[in-house]
């Protein structure tokens, strides 16, 4: 394979550890705080969590640690969607690995969490991890989505384990991946296995953080990747004055990635879906915050903008909310019944008398491919598979009727030429920005220090992230401090609590306070594409959410 020469010359980079974890290897020791609870639920979780529930904080410091010597056979897991950073993770953890003990072995499961439960793995070599090191994507071993759920794929999980004779599994991925790294952990214990679990903060969405897990690695790479995509646009549109854009962004159930490009770019209109939820937000309310500002900035001689979306905006609208649960809960009682309609018309007619009467009006007036996505079949959990929904080409061409009834009433006289985009998997799998570089490394032989210290049920955490690598804090969070239950396909099921968008903090109100001069003017911010060499002001930047959120 044809190396280019930024992946050259990435191989030479050499991230940087935390002072707590940048020394000999039996001076790094586990040092313990106070016993820790559920976010929720606590007595639920106990119940659950018989064995790994409660477990302390914990925080690597200097001190000795005769573990750190030991032999271990370990094997990692990249679950989930891709994240930049993911293959530095695992270097990161292949390093501490041989740093403790050369015989030290590292397997990869293949394909995801599916390897595990069908013993698919590779031996992972320093020369098979030396040609992906800072690199993006996953493809050193795959990724999968599968979830270990039956008592059948528990079971086969614990026999691969045995017959590898593992000390310990890593998982790598999003708050369902370490809410199934939790319940492997509580599994093995119940089951006599000395096997340790870890987890490691993944999700370009930016939804797995909390006091201690700061962000989620892989989310400083995309929203910079996408913020130069948009930044390009927008110098593009201030350039010709003639087109608005409508860009659609990853994030599914929360808005950061959607609001940290709004800080970086200032775009005319952004919208963030949990504002949306608060405020019951209509769709028309929506249409018209996007029609004003169209309208305003057309009386100023400029006919164009940009409009920023997140993907998951559609279920969070009230009415389209309303109607996309009942619309879950018909087509998973009647599904060989639904999939046997044929065509969007007979699909309506059977759906019209069984929709209340306000979702039947709403889904009648959709435009007709907006109606048709919102039928698409469902995901595995039974949700609408939004990404596919084109929330950004509904609000345009709702706009643009708006428009249009302004044009013959005589308020607006501009031209109105809309473009779309939707922005997703082009940040998934980019070369990790040096922060990403340095993080994923850094939790990596966190997690390591995790498993040579007889740890398990633990999220691998690396704090103090808006100052330098040096002064980071490197330890490890129990799972069950980030878990709460929720309602899962009507069964109350233990997850890792999602953060989305605080309304009330820094970032959001830093966002507000600016939104209504963007609206009407031309203050396009260009932050231009990710820098890897230079002085740290241009090549070490962290994001405005981390700046804002964790101020030095």
């Amino acid at each position: 394979m044809e190396i280019s020469a930024l992946q050259q010359a990435r191989y030479g980079y050499q991230p940087k550890l935390p002072a707590g974890l940048a020394r000999n290897i039996q001076e790094i020791a586990a040092q313990f705080g106070a016993s820790t609870e559920s976010a929720a639920h606590q007595e639920d979780l106990k119940a659950i969590f018989k064995h790994t529930y409660g477990k302390p904080l914990v925080t690597f410091v200097k001190g000795a640690n005769d573990q750190m010597r030991r032999p271990l056979r370990a094997a990692v897991i990249l679950s989930g969607g891709q994240a930049p950073g993911g293959h530095n993770v695992i270097a990161g953890l292949y390093d501490g690995l041989k740093k403790g003990n050369p015989s030290s072995t590292l397997y990869g499961f293949l394909g995801g969490p599916s390897g595990l439960i069908d013993n698919k793995h590779v031996l992972l070599t320093g020369e098979r991890i030396g040609a992906y090191r800072n690199t993006g994507g996953f493809d050193i071993i795959g990724a999968g989505r599968t979830k270990v759920e039956t008592p059948q794929q528990f079971a086969a999980s614990l026999e691969t384990v045995k017959q590898l004779k593992l000390d310990a599994v890593v998982v790598i991925g999003g708050d369902d991946s370490n809410t199934n790294a939790a319940l492997l952990a509580e599994y093995f214990i119940e089951h006599g296995s000395p096997a340790q679990v870890i987890g490691c903060p993944k999700t370009i969405d930016g939804d797995l953080k909390n006091e201690y897990i700061e962000i989620s690695f892989g989310f400083d790479t995309a929203v910079k990747t996408y913020s130069e995509l948009i930044g390009n646009i927008a110098r593009d549109v201030n350039s010709n004055k003639k087109y608005w854009h409508f860009i659609k962004l990853m994030g599914r159930s929360a808005s950061h990635i959607t609001l940290e490009c709004a800080l970086q770019t200032h775009p005319n209109v952004c919208l963030i879906s949990e504002e949306v939820e608060a405020k019951g937000m209509p769709l028309d309310q929506i249409v018209g915050q996007i029609t004003e500002s169209i309208v305003k900035r057309s009386n100023n001689k400029e006919d164009f903008g940009v409009v920023l979306i997140p993907e998951g905006l559609v279920e969070f609208i009230p009415e389209i909310k309303k109607l996309i649960q009942e619309l879950n809960g018909l087509m998973g009682a009647h599904k060989a019944e639904f999939a046997g309609l044929q065509g969007l018309e007979n699909q309506l007619a059977w759906l019209e008398p069984r929709l209340s009467g306000h979702s039947r009006n709403l889904i009648a007036e959709l435009p007709e491919d907006i109606a048709q996505q919102l039928l698409m079949d469902r995901d595995p959990h039974g949700n609408v598979q939004v990404s596919r929904i084109e929330t950004e080409r509904l609000l345009l061409e709702m706009a643009a009727k708006n428009l249009e009834a302004l044009k013959k009433q005589g308020t607006y006289r501009g031209k109105f030429s809309p473009l779309t985009h939707f922005f997703g998997y082009e940040g998934r799998s980019a070369f990790p920005s040096n922060f990403d570089a340095d993080y994923c490394y850094a939790l990596g032989f966190s997690a390591f220090a995790l498993i040579a210290s007889g740890l398990t049920g633990y999220i691998s955490s690396v704090r103090n992230l808006s100052a330098g690598p040096a002064e980071w804090v490197a330890g490890g969070v129990p799972f069950t401090m980030m878990m709460n239950l929720e309602q899962r396909q009507g069964v109350k099921k233990p997850v890792i609590k999602k953060a989305l968008v605080d309304l009330e903090g820094a970032p959001f109100r830093a966002f507000a306070a600016a939104r209504d001069v963007w609206a009407l003017t031309t203050d396009y911010r260009f932050p231009g594409a990710i820098q890897y060499y230079g002085p740290p002001e241009v090549c070490d930047q962290i994001t405005q959410t981390l700046r804002l959120e964790r101020p030095c």
